[in-house]
């Protein structure tokens, strides 16, 4: 029913609060249309979010975006929460090589104003990390690269270590190069990831245009972003959601229209979009809304290991920073972010109430971390901490306060070759019925942009098919 009492109202409903849901939610309210979004956690974000731990607000991940993520800016410009996660104004990553025979190493992969490929020439030239003929043909890939098509899907069933081997390049430069950048953004080693996947983030990311690979990041807890920010907008819009709320049934009326049972509720919908990971979507399809259902449990899933550091003193003076010659990957300063403030000898923090520094968090995103998913805890602190005093001289002496883990043990799909003949496009067989969610034919891997395009797209065929005009407001992926 309308609010003024008839039935003219078109309902959708949106099964999962993730970024894609939340996407789709807004996109179906901003167009006109009733909406009820429905997610089982008590919280929105999906795989994207923060807690509390004593006195600190905790990421269970370390997520970032580049500029080239042109649907997950516009989910923050549409949750008034671009200021939050401000970009880099140029690519610039540390890189400390602790395994160099003269002791650690540092380099730096950034650009300049260049066009492409201009743009990394300066700094692949400079690169310690890699000898003079091994940087020479980086570059000869890279011009490789450039000229594939990440659609193509000869390239979805080959590995991107394959590749790289026929382009000449060295297990030095894959480690030191293409897997510092592969491994953070598809979450597998060159050897295990799709071809055309990886082609699509090199390319898009690295070789569309010189400010592509521009690094953003959260300065505040994601639950911020993507719980607390999300919420209002979607008030705002007129969404009506319901958390701690299971969806056990989709299936169409006598009628053509849809039934969800959420909870003990039944909704009634002209429209439904299911946002949820693989195995929640086969649970859920009516029977014959898809060819081969089966096909999504062939896609597998990707762990995330997380590491959680807090010291008495600040030991690391940038932000972040990548490794090599050790386990450790990526780490990041998350000590503004989660509130650890109060008054101290360190002198004012850079956020946050004139409060004060002491000590500092460090956050370690360990991906494709197979091997270390179930490893305990204590195991992984006699690991870890001693990596951190090689990369940090300053932790030698410096207290840890806490030590603690987060484990994402399905985090993305598994970018596997040939896992692109597996992902569902948006519109399934049965009229009205919708699939959202990373994992799907987005040409993305499992990002928080490739789940806020599928978002869009799935909000833009219900649409359509309900014969809604709307707009498809983003820059479309090279």
């Amino acid at each position: 029913m309308t609010h003024d009492g008839t039935t003219s109202e078109r309902h959708a409903v949106v099964v999962g609060g993730g970024l894609a849901g939340i996407t789709a939610a807004l996109r179906l309210a901003d167009s006109g249309l009733r909406v009820t979004l429905v997610e089982n956690r008590p919280r929105l974000g999906g795989l994207a979010f923060s807690f509390r731990r004593g006195d600190l607000t905790v990421d269970n991940g370390q997520h970032v975006y580049l500029r080239c993520c042109t649907a997950y800016r516009w989910f923050l410009d549409r949750v008034d929460g671009a200021r939050l996660a401000p970009l880099q104004p140029r690519l610039d990553v540390p890189v400390l090589d602790v395994a160099h025979p003269g002791g650690p190493r540092l380099g730096r992969l950034r650009r300049t104003a260049l066009p492409v490929p201009l743009h990394l020439a300066a700094s692949l030239a400079t690169y310690p990390h890699l000898s003079l003929a091994e940087r020479a043909a980086v570059g000869r890939a890279a011009l490789a690269l450039k000229g594939l098509d990440p659609a193509d899907p000869a390239l979805d069933g080959i590995d991107f270590a394959t590749w790289l081997g026929r382009h000449g390049q060295s297990r030095r430069a894959v480690e030191a190069l293409w897997d510092l950048v592969g491994v953070a953004t598809l979450n597998a080693t060159a050897a295990h990831a799709s071809m055309g996947l990886a082609a699509m983030v090199f390319k898009t990311g690295l070789l569309s245009e010189p400010g592509a690979a521009d690094i953003g990041w959260a300065r505040v807890p994601l639950g911020d972003l993507h719980d607390t920010l999300a919420r209002k907008a979607l008030d705002s819009a007129g969404v009506r959601t319901e958390l701690r709320t299971r969806v056990s049934a989709v299936t169409r009326t006598a009628d053509g229209r849809w039934n969800v049972t959420a909870g003990a509720e039944r909704l009634d919908a002209d429209a439904v979009v299911l946002a949820v990971p693989q195995r929640e979507t086969h649970a859920l399809l009516p029977e014959g809304a898809v060819e081969d259902p089966d096909r999504f449990l062939e896609i597998g899933t990707a762990p995330i290991l997380n590491i959680h550091v807090v010291y008495d003193r600040t030991v690391l003076r940038r932000p972040f920073f990548a490794a090599l010659g050790t386990p450790v990957q990526w780490v990041f300063d998350r000590t503004d972010a989660s509130g650890l403030l109060r008054g101290g000898p360190e002198g004012p923090s850079s956020e946050g109430g004139g409060g004060r520094r002491v000590g500092q968090y460090l956050a370690l995103s360990q991906s494709a971390a197979d091997d270390e998913i179930d490893t305990p805890v204590a195991t992984l602190r006699e690991r870890y901490l001693p990596e951190l005093e090689r990369l940090l001289p300053a932790a030698r002496d410096a207290q840890v306060r806490e030590f603690f883990v987060t484990r994402e043990r399905t985090a993305t799909f598994a970018p596997t070759p040939g896992v692109g003949r597996l992902r569902p496009a948006a519109r399934t067989r049965a009229p009205g019925l919708y699939l959202a969610g990373s994992w799907t034919a987005t040409g993305w891997p499992a990002t928080m942009e490739g789940a806020v395009r599928s978002g869009f797209t799935a909000a833009g065929a219900a649409l359509t098919a309900l014969g809604r005009p709307h707009e498809h407001p983003l820059q479309e992926a090279a």
